[in-house]
């Protein structure tokens, strides 16, 4: 375990456990890339990933935090309790667009809900190679099925036995994948004290050389037997020559007892003149003691390559640097060795770098690029002759171990070549050379706020927001953690004035002031529109002088005023609010800019649509009946629910008709959503009514209409179910266009689904023929008409919908002490209580409950 192995110990030792076990054994049963385990957190709504086995976590930083309504794999899996399975790219970027642009890599990808008793505790994810099809997945997923049911069924009784809820706030703890041998090229330090001889190791010395910590010696000659009893001699010697200041000048492969390679590298910490005090010859001595694994032979003959060679293992631990990598990097290889790669060569802590290294770890082939060297800050060399600068990377993935190769790039002047000998290794280490550990580039100041953030994945998650507080919140959701930002308020402009439209992070109050301000108010928000250039502010106090008397809300802290204009048109402006000072780079302007634009854009949509939206609601409403017909021996109850997703209208509707002497009961869905679908609904209830008026039968009710329809061409087609109820008998005729069957609760609670043969749906086949089927409703009975937007749900199979909602029928019509208990409207408000209360709602609801009365007007 590595890199946050302090949030382990924070957690409770058995949870940390448990999530390590089943992340470890789904990599290895499906023999992946990686694999994680996402849980809730103490944030309502928030996943944070707890466990990361096989990649290192810091390049996988943007998926730390996961909200449960985005839309990735991981969020749907824990909102909808279904499986993902993804087999490769083209798939991912079919069902996940904003997933597949943040990680545009070649592998498959496997998530399963990890489900405790009725509580879902998170999800467990796997990625892997990519798959021709989610078949060859299939294995895979069926054991991380198993996995995770053992993994929510532990949680559970951790949860059962008294603790707090199980929840993960930290950041992830990231483990090395599984493996038959230990990682090649496992590490150990020391220092060794000529003057008192005494050797100090750390943890992982002792370890390595296989001696418990309790028992390992701590003078040099004992260290020299652990290292290679067949050649302790040697070792002593490179020892003492580099207490004389003569380290060698390449490391030492010497034998372990087992006949294995080791690798010795050894430093002399102090440069000349000596500290004072030293005697000659007795430098303090530090070294590493290295296992490279197999390949330790190739690894000496790297060592004298023109290229420079690094090798990493699957969590970014630098393995292996021959001497030209440490010149090239400019960091002695003592710097490197058991470094993690972004510690070793800050200067490589670069967004476009770790997109590459994703890149190698997860998909098969080979990554080149270029990256510039960073500008030398001491030295003899003239800075000029760095600039554009480039080396050439090429890093090649494998199983266990990444090689990078690092050149110096065609065409680059001769004058970037390292002279021989002008980075060795001592002159790096006692900073002496142009580039050394005592003068590093100096990181930026603040929070970087380079473009870890594709404006391509913004814009993708921008198409998928349809109102203006749906574009708002992406934009708190993506831009304001990418970006560092805490605060957010987007104005939009009606009637040459600013209105709020969002807002997050400010002092409540602090923005009413702004309200409604005109386009001639000298403030930031305001100019930024009318000149549609950004404004940027480092401080507050510089946003204070450039605008006196403004109200300031922090005594300090960066701000960014951002025009948004789509189409040459004013839309509004976009504040962006940061708790430290900190300066805007070229870059940083250029970006904020065009994610600016993207913003606009989506803004000037939303308002379309919202505009249409309200029109479509109005035809919709116009449309739906305003009371149902009555019958003194008939009761009937309806309910719509719009979708909460896209246009919230669409085309299902309820009626009950007067048909001679008799009702008619209707249902029916037109396909789609917003004006047109709600227009063709509103046609086709006009023909239907007509139809039940004239009380024609419901073979030719359907058939009329579906001709009706297929004369329209509207491009759509539509489900209905038409019942021709005799309120005296009880007897019905029922006719079915491709609708999901009615239910019937008989007065003694037994509820059925009514198995009626039925035709295809209406618009599609000008000669359908639609039988009709006659059923009997006794006095009490109710029968129950809906559409599949009250049974369908994502992953479930729609039959298992339909008798979830035959189960609460049965339910909600039990009998009661008494009848005022069992109203037919109370029946209706439980049966769409859940759906009510549902948040992410796809597709519109409509139902219609109709009960039988006594001849004295009472149901049973």
């Amino acid at each position: 375990m590595s890199g946050s192995a302090e949030d382990a110990h924070r957690m409770p030792g058995q949870l940390a456990s448990l999530l390590i076990d089943a992340s470890t054994e789904a990599l290895g049963a499906t023999r992946g890339h990686a694999a994680g385990v996402y849980l809730r957190s103490g944030t309502p709504g928030l996943l944070r990933l707890a466990v990361l086995t096989g990649l290192p976590g810091p390049l996988f930083r943007p998926w730390w935090r996961m909200h449960v309504d985005r839309p990735f794999p991981v969020a749907d899996v824990y909102r909808l309790g279904v499986q993902v399975v993804l087999p490769n790219a083209t798939e991912t970027m079919r069902r996940y667009p904003q997933f597949a642009a943040g990680l545009p890599f070649q592998f498959g990808s496997l998530y399963v809900p990890v489900v405790g008793g009725t509580t879902t505790f998170g999800v467990l994810t796997v990625l892997c190679p990519s798959a021709t099809d989610a078949t060859e997945l299939l294995h895979h997923r069926d054991r991380m099925v198993r996995l995770a049911e053992d993994l929510g069924a532990s949680l559970r009784r951790l949860e059962d036995g008294g603790r707090p809820p199980v929840a993960w706030d930290g950041e992830p703890v990231c483990v090395r994948p599984p493996g038959a041998r230990p990682p090649a090229g496992r590490a150990g330090g020391f220092a060794w004290d000529p003057v008192t001889d005494v050797v100090t190791a750390d943890e992982r010395l002792p370890a390595l050389l296989g001696v418990p910590a309790d028992e390992f010696a701590t003078s040099v000659h004992a260290l020299a037997d652990a290292v290679a009893p067949a050649e302790a001699q040697r070792v002593l010697t490179a020892l003492r020559e580099t207490a004389g200041g003569r380290p060698p000048p390449l490391p030492l492969y010497v034998r372990s007892e087992d006949g294995a390679l080791r690798l010795v590298e050894l430093w002399n910490p102090y440069a000349s003149p000596s500290p004072p005090g030293t005697p000659s010859g007795a430098h303090p001595v530090r070294g590493f003691v290295v296992d490279p694994g197999p390949g330790a032979a190739a690894d000496a003959a790297a060592d004298l390559l023109p290229e420079g060679v690094l090798c990493l293992d699957r969590l970014g631990l630098i393995l292996y640097a021959n001497p030209r990598a440490g010149q090239l990097l400019r960091r002695s290889r003592t710097q490197l060795l058991s470094h993690s790669l972004w510690d070793g060569v800050p200067w490589l802590n670069q967004p476009a770098v770790e997109d590459y290294l994703r890149g190698a770890l997860l998909s098969p082939d080979p990554v080149r690029f270029h990256v510039e060297w960073p500008v030398p800050t001491g030295g003899e060399r003239d800075p000029a002759s760095y600039e554009g600068a480039r080396l050439d990377v090429c890093v090649y993935p494998g199983q266990d171990v990444l090689t990078c190769v690092f050149r110096v790039a065609s065409g680059v002047s001769d004058a970037w070549e390292p002279a021989p000998g002008s980075l060795s290794e001592s002159a790096l280490e006692s900073g002496s050379g142009p580039i050394t550990a005592a003068s590093p580039v100096p990181p930026p100041s603040g929070p970087s706020m380079a473009p870890l953030y594709r404006p391509i994945v913004l814009a993708i998650a921008l198409t998928e927001a349809v109102t203006a507080r749906q574009v708002a919140a992406v934009v708190t959701r993506e831009v304001l953690p990418a970006f560092g930002g805490r605060r957010l308020a987007i104005y939009l402009l009606q009637d040459r004035h600013l209105y709020l439209a969002w807002e997050n992070g400010f002092p409540t109050g602090f923005l009413a002031p702004f309200e409604g301000v005109g386009l001639d108010a000298r403030l930031p928000g305001v100019e930024t529109l009318t000149t549609g250039r950004p404004l940027f502010f480092d401080s507050m106090t510089q946003l204070g002088d450039a605008y006196p008397g403004i109200p300031l809300d922090a005594d300090e802290g960066a701000r960014a005023f951002l025009p948004l204009i789509a189409s040459g048109r004013m839309v509004g402006s976009c504040i962006l609010g940061f708790d430290r000072s900190r300066s805007f780079s070229t870059e940083e302007r250029t970006v904020l800019t065009a994610l600016a634009g993207l913003i606009a854009h989506a803004m000037e949509k939303a308002q379309r649509y919202e505009t249409e939206a309200a029109l479509a609601r109005g035809l919709q409403q116009a449309l739906l009946p305003r009371r149902l017909s009555v019958h003194p021996l008939v009761e009937t109850t309806g309910r719509y629910l719009p979708g909460t997703q896209g246009m919230e209208v669409g085309g299902d509707w309820y009626d009950v008709v007067e048909a001679g002497d008799g009702l008619a009961l209707v249902i029916g869905d037109v396909q789609g959503h917003g004006v047109q679908a709600a227009a063709t609904m509103g046609q086709l209830r006009s023909a239907v009514r007509a139809f039940a008026l004239g009380d024609r039968a419901p073979d030719e009710v359907m058939s009329g209409t579906n001709h009706l329809l297929i004369d329209l061409d509207p491009g759509q087609f539509a489900s209905c179910c038409y019942i021709r109820l005799d309120p005296v008998s009880g007897q019905a005729r029922v006719a079915r266009a491709g609708h999901p069957p009615p239910l019937l609760r008989q007065p003694d609670g037994h509820t059925e689904v009514l198995d009626l043969p039925g035709g295809v749906v209406l618009g599609v086949d000008p000669h359908a023929q639609y039988p009709v089927a006659e059923l009997q409703i006794e006095p009490g009975a109710v029968l129950a008409l809906y559409t599949d937007g009250l049974v369908e749900r994502p992953g479930i199979d729609i039959d298992d919908g339909i008798t979830a909602l035959r189960v609460a029928l049965s339910k909600v019509g039990a009998p009661a002490t008494r009848p005022s208990r069992r109203t037919l409207a109370g029946m209706a408000d439980r049966l769409t209580a859940l759906a009510r209360h549902t948040a992410n709602r796809p597709d519109d609801i409509a139902l219609l409950l109709a009960t039988r009365r006594t001849s004295n007007g009472e149901r049973h």
